[in-house]
């Protein structure tokens, strides 16, 4: 392993233990569909959740919480001015906020909403599927409904735009992942191909990229890396994807530095993005 890739695991490993003593809350405005899973994938990495909805407490939940994830998984007209309003007050009170644009480019509402959220954040990390990278900066992407048609080395040069656009980094799930920032692209190989047949498994990608966010690792590097090791060891004792979903919140308990440093599999593509 290059040096570089070995100051980048290092970084990953410090990020974890100071999660844990740390102990962040993150508020969550997700989806329906995953608030059990978020919750709970945030609970076994070392982090405190709250699904906290209501416009009413937003200015006083991100006067104290670590970050802000928001995700636009069950999008409406509800829920859309309660999330430009929490973006406003993690603005105001300096937290970094994660965005998840799930589904952006499926239809105007989600790409409109998610557009609106990125120009809006101060201290951004955008979080999605190639497709959504690639709508959500205005190129031409092919996707079914939230889930992605498009690979994640085909969304690199889209995750560059929002980068330099936003001074924001942008994390890419796939079969690999990548982190792209305003400095540097890197790839990560970790995973395992049962992975997208559990429900909201991005979505606890974000959150876990919250929770790293909310003590000083905004880029999504260690997210990104904490859990595509998870999932590749939770499957190798896995018989589906029912499973699976346990075993990750079992191995993201007991995920610790030396594990990290066996299994990862990391690489610098870049310095700076062109």
């Amino acid at each position: 392993m290059k040096k570089c890739d070995l100051d980048y695991t290092q970084s990953i490993c410090d990020a974890l233990n100071t999660l844990r003593q740390q102990k962040p809350l993150v508020v969550n405005i997700t989806n329906y569909v995953v608030m059990n899973n978020t919750a709970n994938a945030l609970l076994a990495i070392g982090a405190s959740p709250i699904m906290a909805h209501s416009q009413e407490e937003m200015a006083e939940m991100m006067s104290f919480a670590g970050s802000l994830v928001i995700n636009i998984g069950t999008l409406d007209s509800v829920w859309i001015p309660r999330m430009i309003y929490s973006v406003e007050q993690a603005n105001a009170n300096n937290k970094p906020v994660i965005l998840d644009p799930v589904g952006c480019g499926a239809s105007v509402l989600r790409t409109n909403t998610a557009r609106q959220i990125v120009a809006l954040a101060d201290q951004l990390t955008i979080r999605g599927n190639a497709s959504e990278i690639i709508a959500l900066a205005g190129e031409q992407a092919q996707s079914k409904g939230v889930d992605a048609l498009d690979s994640s080395d085909k969304a690199v040069h889209a995750a560059h735009h929002l980068a330099t656009q936003n001074n924001c980094s942008v994390v890419i799930s796939g079969a690999t992942d990548y982190i792209v920032t305003t400095t540097a692209t890197i790839a990560l190989n970790n995973g395992h191909e049962m992975m997208p047949y559990v429900t909201g498994m991005g979505c606890s990608h974000t959150a876990l990229t919250g929770a790293f966010a909310a003590i000083g690792e905004p880029t999504g590097l260690a997210a990104t890396a904490v859990l595509g090791i998870a999932g590749e060891i939770a499957a190798r004792d896995a018989a589906g994807p029912g499973s699976l979903q346990v075993n990750l919140l079992d191995t993201l308990y007991h995920l610790d530095e030396a594990v990290l440093r066996e299994y990862i599999r990391i690489n610098l593509v870049e310095d700076g993005c062109h």
